[in-house]
């Protein structure tokens, strides 16, 4: 399983990934990586579900828009909301998030995709394939094919407290 945990260093927060069995293997892992006396706090764990879409053929600059759209979005929501996009990376961002929702139900036992929400949604630059396009006189001008990662994470919706504001 994959928990998420948040630690704050110096007035900054950040964020990091653990493996583990189980939430308190998570918390065993998390507390030997920051021992007692670091000045790192370690805010919260919680499990995700993680999804890869790796090499895909396509720039991860076209595909940054439509991925910060989709993020806080419950994962139903973010389907409808990539499946009416023409652009490719919608489709490359939906069969994504349904590898996520599989990964969920199927390694984790979650509940279906309706109490799941989309907390990173990511295009990742990956490696360049290098083309040459010849020019005059013998020479050639260099080409960079771009290919990227889409990365989503899942993870379970907070429960919203009747009457709160």
């Amino acid at each position: 399983m994959t928990f998420l945990y948040k630690f704050n260093k110096n007035g900054t927060t950040a964020e990091g990934y653990v493996q583990a069995d189980s939430e308190a293997d998570a918390q065993a892992k998390v507390d030997a990586k920051f021992p007692e006396g670091s000045k790192t706090k370690v805010l919260g764990i919680e499990q995700v579900y993680v999804a890869t879409t790796r090499n895909t053929r396509m720039s991860a600059f076209k595909g940054r828009p439509i991925a910060s759209a989709c993020q806080g979005l419950k994962a139903s929501e973010a389907l409808k909301v990539v499946e009416f996009s023409p652009k490719k990376a919608a489709e490359i961002i939906k069969k994504t998030i349904l590898s996520a929702i599989a990964n969920a139900e199927n390694n984790h036992g979650a509940k279906g995709a309706a109490d799941l929400t989309v907390k990173l949604c990511v295009f990742e630059e990956s490696v360049r394939m290098r083309r040459y396009w010849p020019t005059a006189r013998g020479s050639a001008h260099p080409i960079a094919r771009r290919l990227c990662h889409c990365r989503v994470v899942l993870a379970e919706s907070k429960k919203s407290k009747k009457g709160a504001k």
